[in-house]
């Protein structure tokens, strides 16, 4: 109850003051639209938003794995070879620093206007970063009695990797996959403003934002928020899958 009362608490304080806010300082809707408002238009294009987040969590997924993958790998190839981990972090945060803004609009250029190959593209390289660096970070903090037990049973490097590295650099892991599950649906929903299918949260929000319907942009705001929200607790749902003993 210490850990679940004060958030929420503090969210609906939240709520009240920015209704408040908006009533009674009469702000207008372009700048800030009223919670009930934005209710009343989530309610209603519930379908809409539920269909829009289907196609942005599914883009964000697949990006999210694939980029997740490649990290992985990257990072166990890096800690192997003492040269490509010296050359590899650069290159990562050269990856990690490229703009989404500079990026989708090319990428959608490349690839057929109804291909969502592009925006899972970007979101495979925004997701590349974090989880490579802290997986590496973890992959390089073994202790030096694993090594030693290890080197007595003559494993070789790859077992090594496999059987006391990764295991190991777990927390690490999923620190990084805790960051790359709300940047993947943050990649996602931004990649959808450059182009592409319309069938996105992304999408939504600039055409009902065109039409002067901020309430309902503000309602799919929240379905990306929603979303967002998911891949975050999914992701600590499936740490504690793997890592029971931090439970105890």
């Amino acid at each position: 109850m210490r850990r679940v009362v004060p958030p929420i608490v503090a969210g609906v304080l939240a709520l009240v003051l920015w209704e408040l806010t908006v009533t009674l300082g009469r702000v207008a809707p372009f700048i800030l639209p009223a919670p009930t408002a934005i209710w009343r238009e989530l309610v209603a294009q519930r379908g809409n938003v539920w269909d829009a987040a289907l196609a942005s969590g599914a883009n964000a997924l697949v990006g999210l794995i694939a980029g997740s993958v490649a990290a992985i790998l990257a990072a166990l190839a890096a800690s192997r070879f003492r040269t490509l981990g010296e050359v590899s972090i650069p290159f990562a945060a050269v990856v990690g620093a490229l703009p989404i803004i500079a990026l989708a609009p090319i990428l959608n250029n490349m690839f057929e206007s109804t291909s969502s190959v592009p925006r899972r593209i970007v979101t495979a390289i925004v997701v590349f970063f974090p989880v490579f660096l802290n997986t590496l970070r973890g992959l390089r903090e073994v202790s030096p009695v694993h090594q030693e037990l290890m080197h007595s049973y003559a494993a070789g490097g790859w077992t090594f990797a496999r059987k006391v590295r990764l295991p190991g650099a777990l927390p690490h892991l999923f620190t990084g996959l805790r960051q790359a599950s709300s940047l993947a649906v943050i990649a996602a929903v931004v990649a959808e403003y450059f182009g592409g299918l319309q069938d996105g949260l992304g999408a939504r929000i600039t055409s009902a934002a065109a039409f002067t319907a901020y309430p309902r942009a503000w309602a799919f705001v929240a379905g990306a928020c929603l979303l967002g929200l998911t891949f975050y607790l999914v992701t600590l749902l499936l740490e504690r899958l793997a890592m029971p003993w931090k439970l105890a």
